[in-house]
């Protein structure tokens, strides 16, 4: 397997130049303030294959809403946001001084740059860059207790990964029932695109800010911070699960989803009316941002009364990660990987009917 723990993104600041607003770090886009006005900003990754990690740096952020949808105020010092992720912010600047909004590529090759400032002859000191990354056996899906309570039992795969002789997930009280009705399909590891990677242990992570971010002395959002700022209390429940498994073949830079890439797959079959419950486990060591066109995913973060209305779902290395789908428009409909390079074997045809 060619992929190594330094393999965070897929093109970086060797190829790309980062802009902001079209505008290029030597030549920083400019948005003035008054002392003690409070601004809000949106922050709109419009990248194509780029995670940015955004801050500014002497200023809290406090986050009001993600994809366009309110949700209750957090103040935090950073926020990761994938590739087409929307989020709004409000600062509130107490000195006449000029702020950097620095917005650092997730593998650090480079950055996006904007400044905060009163006027526009003043511009802030742009920071450092933090280390660059490293992958660890968590984003591996690997669960290093496990091992060595239980040794390797399990199968190999190309990568020379173990991979368990047999899976299990936490099912909510309606997946039990609800497999009997609709079966989820077996990862098929012999067929299709074949894969070279499977998480052993995939979890939830929704309080892990991701790779690089962990322990950094900042305050940084994640999804387990995001509720909703109105009540979802009365929602319907599911009726029935899909789970889908994010895969890829890193011999021949392959990706897919259940091991089959678009071309050879079937269309997800989507009831209208109904209410789903859809899993992503993550088999890769690649962030991926997961887009549903035409429905709203309602990311579950720990609270049914708040589930938070989102667009795009970032779906973390060797991870799960579930939300809820109103299935409220007929018609064919896209679902895909938001990464450009990703997305034409990562993509499924939806119909609705």
């Amino acid at each position: 397997m060619r992929m190594n723990d330094g393999d965070i993104s897929d093109i970086t600041g060797y190829t790309y130049t980062h802009l902001m607003n079209g505008q290029p770090s030597n030549k920083p886009f400019t948005a003035l303030f008054k002392k003690g006005q409070k601004v809000r900003l949106r922050l709109v990754n419009s990248a194509a294959m780029t995670f940015f990690d955004v801050r500014i740096p002497g200023l809290k952020m406090t986050v009001v809403a993600a994809d366009g949808n309110h949700v209750k105020p957090v103040r935090v010092d950073e926020l990761r946001i994938g590739v087409a992720e929307t989020y709004d912010v409000i600062v509130q600047p107490k000195k006449n001084k000029a702020y950097a909004i620095f917005a650092q590529s997730i593998e650090r090759s480079g950055y996006a740059l904007g400044m905060l400032t009163p006027s526009s002859t003043l511009q802030a000191k742009v920071p450092a860059m933090d280390p660059v990354p490293r992958l660890t056996m968590v984003d591996m899906g690997m669960d290093m207790g496990a091992m060595k309570k239980k040794g390797d039992s399990g199968m190999k795969c190309s990568s020379g990964m173990a991979m368990p002789a047999k899976k299990s997930m936490k099912k909510y009280k309606w997946a039990a029932m609800d497999a009997q009705k609709y079966p989820i399909t077996k990862l098929p590891m012999a067929r299709g695109v074949q894969t070279t990677m499977m998480a052993m242990s995939p979890k939830y992570r929704l309080d892990d800010p991701g790779v690089g971010l962990r322990k950094n002395g900042r305050k940084v959002l994640t999804y387990a911070d995001l509720k909703n700022r109105y009540s979802t209390r009365r929602d319907k429940k599911p009726d029935r699960e899909i789970v889908l498994h994010l895969t890829g073949n890193m011999e021949r830079y392959m990706w897919s989803i259940n091991g089959i890439k678009y071309t050879d797959a079937q269309p997800l079959q989507f009831h209208y009316g109904e209410r789903l419950r859809i899993t992503f486990i993550n088999d890769t060591m690649m962030n991926h941002p997961m887009h549903l066109h035409g429905m709203w995913s309602d990311l579950e973060t720990g609270d049914d009364n708040r589930l938070v209305k989102k667009h795009t779902i970032i779906v973390q290395p060797g991870s799960k990660i579930s939300y809820r789908v109103t299935v409220d428009a007929k018609g064919s409909w896209a679902y895909h990987c938001h990464l450009l390079y990703h997305m034409s074997g990562m993509f499924r045809k939806v119909v609705v009917s």
